[in-house]
């Protein structure tokens, strides 16, 4: 594997060439974060709308759980897979097949009659949005070089703090402005004019693939590889997707089972690549920053997440807040993860791995105060008690977010963009899997009971998700100490 991307026939011209190409990169961009923010924005906007679904599709427990966690398992299933297959043939194609896809299964969810019909809409849709997305970091890697990749990726920053953070603002509207009864649906059906607007667009704007030629090399799909992933990521997400309602012990021997999986899937690729290009390329992980990217966003996820979690269950059922009021208390830490990933994207270039330790430690401190706060003013006055730390948290994950994934997808050749953009993801979901389940572990078992101590659970919680925030300060601060180049 190179050191740097090699150019090919759809690379960009230098950074800093004006005109109508540049205008039209930065066009075709747009259009990616947008279908990319409908399918982020759908795993965090369901959390507040779960009791209506609940009265209004009379859902049971296991049922209201398969809607959050089979979003998320299909979504992760498909990431990696769908990543190479853009690589492969044509990026453009999969990811308007993506947004085709998603749109459809957004209409299937808001019309949702039934318990069964809305957890299988929800899992078309988790896949859908697993096809689509890493095209998005495959096109910024087509379309952008140098200084002007790391603006890309920090709108691609922005677009993912939004879209977690404001999630639960939206939904919250939404069902104010419909009605318990019918708000949910529109939780869904407000992607559809979205997706139909889009899809010409993408159509128009998005550039065709290379030459067939130039591609040659890496048309092989590598079913084995595709095969042993996807079975050793369902054997790692499901016992964690489906912790608060699969009780017994047994599950957790899925993860030796992943383990064993995930290792044969580790040494098939190294034989596979030895003939054929494989799904995913172990070289890129000898390539420090890569690795020490992708196990960042496994970690910084797990904390991360978890925080709109239990924040969100606090609110609402220890707090009473509305669905509004909830989503609106959440609020500060999406303006600042927006603003401050905005600026992080224009910075790392100069700072490299540096302004992600500092963002780091602004999410811990942010964390930590939001904990104190609530300590001291435990209440109907905690939304805004929590404001200014969430905004301090919120600008520190704009600076973790969006500089990474610069950082780690800097040295990728764009011939494989979309399946190491698959693999950083994938390691973003399975993070936040594992994050909700132990920080949410923490949280319940302070919550539930005769005489639940909210206030308590959630200080807990946000102790554990700083602990996980702080090990990817460690994975940070070593890579810095290798010799971070920005």
């Amino acid at each position: 594997m190179t050191a740097h991307p090699s150019r090919s026939a759809v690379d960009p011209p230098p950074s800093g060439v004006a005109g109508p190409a540049a205008a039209r990169r930065w066009r075709a961009l747009a259009v990616c974060l947008v279908a990319g923010f409908m399918t982020l924005l759908d795993v965090s906007i369901v959390n507040v709308a779960l009791p209506t679904v609940r009265a209004g599709l009379h859902m049971s427990e296991s049922g209201l759980q398969w809607v959050l966690s089979g979003y998320a398992l299909a979504f992760g299933l498909v990431l990696v897979p769908a990543g190479r297959l853009g690589d492969a043939r044509s990026r453009r194609a999969v990811f308007l097949t993506g947004l085709a896809l998603f749109t459809l299964a957004s209409a299937l969810a808001g019309a949702a009659r039934s318990q069964e019909w809305l957890v299988l809409a929800r899992l078309f849709q988790g896949a859908a949005g697993g096809v689509l997305v890493p095209q998005v970091s495959g096109f910024i890697q087509t379309l952008f070089q140098g200084a002007e990749r790391g603006r890309a990726f920090g709108a691609l920053g922005a677009t993912i703090g939004l879209s977690t953070a404001v999630g639960p603002l939206l939904g919250g509207l939404l069902i104010h402005l419909f009605g318990p009864q019918d708000g949910w649906r529109w939780v869904f059906l407000v992607n559809l004019p979205i997706g139909v607007a889009a899809l010409p667009l993408a159509h128009r704007l998005l550039p065709p693939p290379a030459p067939a030629a130039e591609r040659a090399g890496h048309r092989d799909f590598d079913p084995v590889g595709v095969l042993l992933l996807g079975a050793g990521t369902v054997a790692l997400l499901l016992p964690f997707v489906q912790e608060q309602q699969w009780h017994s012990a047994a599950r957790w021997l899925l993860l030796p089972l992943a383990a064993a999986l995930l290792g044969a899937f580790v040494g098939w690729e190294r034989y596979y690549a030895r003939r054929r290009e494989p799904l995913v390329n172990m070289a890129l992980f000898a390539v420090r920053p890569y690795a020490a990217g992708v196990a960042l966003s496994l970690v910084y996820f797990a904390g991360f997440t978890a925080i709109f979690f239990i924040f969100t269950l606090y609110l609402q059922a220890g707090l009473h807040y509305s669905a509004l009021s909830a989503g609106l208390a959440i609020t500060p830490f999406a303006l600042g993860s927006a603003g401050a990933a905005a600026v992080g994207g224009r910075l790392v270039a100069r700072l490299g791995r540096r302004l992600v330790v500092a963002g780091l430690l602004l999410v811990l401190c942010g964390l930590m105060a939001s904990a104190g706060a609530v300590r001291l003013w435990s209440g109907a006055a905690t939304g805004w008690a929590t404001a200014l730390p969430l905004l301090v948290a919120g600008a520190g994950s704009g600076l973790v977010i969006a500089p990474n994934q610069t950082l780690t997808l800097q040295r990728v050749p764009v011939a494989r963009a979309g399946s190491a953009g698959g693999v950083l993801q994938t390691a973003q979901r399975v993070g936040s899997a594992v994050g909700i389940a132990i920080v949410g572990s923490v949280f319940f078992a302070h919550a539930r009971g005769r005489h639940p101590d909210w206030a308590l659970a959630f200080q807990l919680g946000v102790a554990v998700a700083a602990g996980l925030v702080l090990v990817a300060l460690v994975v940070a601060v070593a890579d810095v100490a290798a010799g971070d180049t920005p």
